[in-house]
C-alpha cells in the first residue's frame, strides 16, 4: 500500500497480550532494541528497514523486542522513507545493506528479486508460512518459483466507513449491494448530508475505488490479467467498471462538494469530513486504517461512533476483498543475513503477529493468529473478514503495476482517474488513455 495513510494507524492503549508470556524489553533511543538475555544469536545485530513511522514503528519494535528476548540478538530499525526501492538500492551500493526489509509494494518485491538482491526463505520459514497463510499470500511473495517475501502485515481495503448517527437520521441501514449503496447515499443526501467524502486530491484512493468495483464486477480471473497487463485497459470489462464508477462520480448528491470539491480533498480531510467536528458527508470508502484515524484524530469510539460495512457486491458479483501488505525479505548483502532469516522464521509464527495485534493498528493474514489477540471488536471483525476471504483476496492492483503507471502522483492511473472524476462522461476514452499509459509503463 503506497500510502501516506499507512502512517496513520489504529492506536490502542492495550499493551501486547499478557497471555503471550513475553517480557518485552524496553526500546532504546535511535531505533535500537537490545537483547534482554543471552541466546543463539547473542552478539549479532539484525538491521531492519521499513516505511513505518509513529505508532506503527513503535508497535513493530515490540515484535522486535520479543525476537531479541528469544534469541539474544540486538535489532535496529531504520526508517526507509516512502521510496523503499531507492533507499535499499543506495544502501546496497554503499555497502551498508540492511539484513531485512519490510516491502510495502508487490512491484518493488518483484524488482528486488529480479535484481538478485534477495535470499529465498529458509525451509523453516517456508514450512511455517505454508501452514498458516492462504496460498494467495505465498504466491504474492514468490518470484520465478522462489519464495522470497513473507507477508506479515496486511491491509483490508474493502471497507466502507460511516457515521451511525447520519445513517439513523436518514433512516438507512448498511447496504448489501452496490446498487443499494448508491440508493442509500441518495437518501442520506436527501436528509441533508451528501453520501461520500471522496479524496480526489490523492489519486491512489480513486484506484482503490476502481479496483473494488472491477474485482466484484469482472471477477478475480480478469483482475489478475489486468494487473499483469495481459488484458488491455480497453477491454469491455474495464469500460463497464468505469461506467459503474462514473455513476458515482457524476452525482453531486453522492460526492460531497461535487467533483470540484473532491479534487481538493486529500485522504485525511476525507476522513475528517465524515468523523470531524463539522461533518460534510455520511460515508468514506477506504481501508481498515480509516478506523484508526476516526479514533485517534477525531476521538470516535469504534463500533459506536464509527462503523464500517464490507464493500458491497457489484452487478451480482462476489463482494470484493482487496488487500495490501508488507512483506519481510532478507537481503543477500546484509552483514547478518543469516540472523535476519531467523527473524523471518519468528515473523512467520502467530506469536509474533499477536504481539502487534494486541497493540493495535495491525491485521495479520496468518490464519493461526487468535482473533482474541486483537484489542477491539472492529479490528477483530476486519481481521476475520480478511482471513475468511482466503484465496479470493486480491492484492491492490496499482501496487502490482510499475510505479510510472500505478504509483506516481500526477501521472499514469492516478492522474487519469482524477481526470475521470472531473469529467466521467466518456468511460471508453478514459479506458483508451489508461491503456496507452499502461502499455508505455509495462513496456508491452
Amino acid at each position: 500500500m503506497r500510502r501516506n495513510a499507512r502512517k496513520t494507524t489504529l492506536r490502542t492503549t492495550a499493551a501486547a497480550s499478557a497471555a503471550l508470556g513475553l517480557a518485552l524489553g524496553a526500546t532504546a533511543c535511535g531505533g535500537t532494541t537490545g537483547p534482554a538475555s543471552g541466546g543463539e544469536l547473542s552478539g549479532k545485530t539484525v538491521t531492519v528497514a521499513g516505511v513505518w513511522t509513529g505508532s506503527e514503528q513503535k508497535n513493530f519494535k515490540k515484535v522486535l523486542d520479543a525476537f531479541s528476548e528469544k534469541t539474544g540478538a540486538k535489532t535496529v530499525f531504520v526508517p526507509s522513507g516512502d521510496n523503499v526501492s531507492t533507499f535499499v538500492g543506495s544502501k546496497i551500493e554503499g555497502g551498508n545493506a540492511p539484513d531485512v526489509v519490510m516491502v510495502p509494494q508487490l512491484g518493488v518485491l518483484q524488482q528486488f528479486a529480479q535484481e538478485g538482491w534477495l535470499k529465498p526463505l529458509s525451509d523453516k520459514a517456508t514450512e511455517t508460512a505454508t501452514g498458516s497463510l492462504a496460498p494467495v499470500w505465498k504466491n504474492y511473495g514468490t518470484v520465478d518459483d522462489k519464495y522470497y517475501g513473507l507477508y506479515f502485515k496486511a491491509a483490508h481495503k474493502s471497507t466502507v466507513w460511516y457515521s451511525p448517527e447520519a445513517f439513523t437520521q436518514a433512516g438507512v441501514s448498511e447496504p448489501k449491494t452496490y446498487e443499494d449503496l448508491l440508493k442509500s447515499g441518495r437518501t442520506l443526501a436527501d436528509s441533508g448530508r451528501p453520501a461520500f467524502a471522496v479524496a480526489g486530491e490523492d489519486g491512489w484512493t480513486l484506484t482503490d475505488w476502481f479496483e473494488n468495483i472491477y474485482l466484484s464486477q469482472a471477477g478475480p480471473g480478469k483482475y489478475d490479467k489486468l494487473a499483469k497487463h495481459e488484458l488491455k485497459w480497453t477491454d469491455e470489462s474495464v469500460v463497464a467498471a468505469l461506467t459503474t464508477l462514473g455513476e458515482l462520480f457524476k452525482d453531486d448528491q453522492l460526492v460531497a462538494g461535487g467533483a470540484k470539491g473532491a479534487l481538493q480533498t486529500d485522504f485525511p480531510a476525507s476522513v475528517e469530513q465524515v468523523f470531524g467536528p463539522e461533518p460534510k458527508a455520511g460515508m468514506v470508502y477506504e481501508g481498515d486504517f480509516v478506523g484508526g484515524m476516526a479514533k485517534d484524530e477525531h476521538g470516535k469510539k469504534l463500533g459506536e461512533d464509527a462503523k464500517f460495512f464490507p464493500f458491497p457486491a457489484v452487478d451480482g458479483g462476489r463482494a470484493p476483498v482487496v488487500s495490501g501488505g508488507d512483506a519481510a525479505v532478507v537481503l543477500k548483502d546484509g552483514k547478518n543475513s543469516e540472523a535476519g532469516m531467523k527473524l523471518l522464521e519468528f515473523l512467520a509464527t502467530p506469536e509474533a503477529a499477536e504481539i502487534w495485534a494486541g497493540a493495535g493498528g495491525f491485521l495479520s493474514p496468518n490464519t493461526k493468529v487468535s482473533f482474541d489477540a486483537y484489542s477491539d471488536d472492529t479490528t477483530r471483525s476486519t481481521a476475520e473478514s480478511l482471513v475468511a476471504a482466503g484465496n479470493s483476496v486480491r492484492f491492490d492492483m496499482s501496487d502490482q503495476a510499475p510505479a510510472a503507471f500505478g504509483g506516481t502522483k500526477g501521472a499514469g492511473e492516478w492522474k487519469l482517474l482524477q481526470d475521470f472524476l472531473r469529467d466521467p462522461s466518456d468511460p471508453k476514452a478514459t479506458a483508451a488513455k489508461l491503456e496507452a499509459a499502461a502499455a508505455k509503463a509495462y513496456g508491452n
